[in-house]
């Protein structure tokens, strides 16, 4: 997506990535270590960065340590690790932005990424759900609260355009894991409390109780009373 290169790591890719990126459109360049990523680094920065760990678990984390340590503008980091690798993350979350599951499937390594990466692109007539002074963009992946973007995951972006899409409506929690995450996730039901949570801390004080929790029952979105612009 446009001029400035992906980091890649490790060099050569596996073959599944590269066809991935590929065709996707992104242009990319795989570095074999951080000493070559930052002698190759585009005059621009890099436009993103997308780092296995399942093989090197440690060249990847000192790959993104390094990025992380580059002066100006940060580079989006999407960590490729396996679920045996989950436990390693909880301490290191600042050395990425976000992660996808390996062995994984294309479409969600690209929807990934593209949510990753969304500053940088955006469509021409983008497709915007508003909710409030909530905006979602479906195509860039963008969110937005009081026009002050919002940082979010993957999952959590997902999470809240479901609730957005679907205002006003409960669903429980074995709803929300089958149709937001779209498959029997190892995490149950805990990991939708747990997105609830975070997306109430990032959504702020102020606009936490868009996200109701319906006793015995799950969650729902939205106000009852009137909200400006609906």
């Amino acid at each position: 997506m446009g001029d400035v290169p992906l980091l890649v790591y490790p060099d050569p890719p596996l073959p599944l990535l590269a066809q991935t990126l590929d065709l996707s459109g992104h242009t990319w360049k795989s570095v074999a270590n951080a000493s070559v990523a930052a002698a190759q680094e585009p005059t621009d920065g890099w436009a993103g960065a997308v780092v296995m760990a399942d093989d090197d678990p440690e060249g990847a984390f000192a790959m993104c340590r390094a990025l992380r340590k580059r002066d100006g503008a940060l580079a989006p980091v999407l960590l490729l690790v396996t679920g045996a690798q989950l436990g390693e993350l909880e301490h290191r979350e600042d050395l990425f932005d976000d992660f996808c599951l390996s062995p994984f499937h294309p479409k969600e390594l690209e929807a990934r990424l593209r949510h990753l990466l969304w500053r940088t692109g955006s469509g021409t007539h983008p497709e915007i759900v508003e909710y409030g002074d909530l905006a979602l963009n479906l195509e860039t992946y963008q969110a937005a609260l009081d026009r002050k973007p919002l940082d979010l995951t993957f999952m959590e972006y997902e999470l809240l355009k479901f609730f957005a899409t679907h205002p006003l409506k409960v669903f429980t929690r074995e709803q929300l894991l089958s149709r937001v995450w779209g498959y029997e996730y190892y995490g149950g039901a805990r990991t939708v409390d747990v997105h609830v949570r975070r997306l109430r801390a990032k959504l702020g004080e102020e606009h936490a109780s868009l996200i109701q929790t319906v006793r015995s029952v799950g969650y729902r979105f939205g106000q009852t009373r009137s909200l400006s612009g609906f």
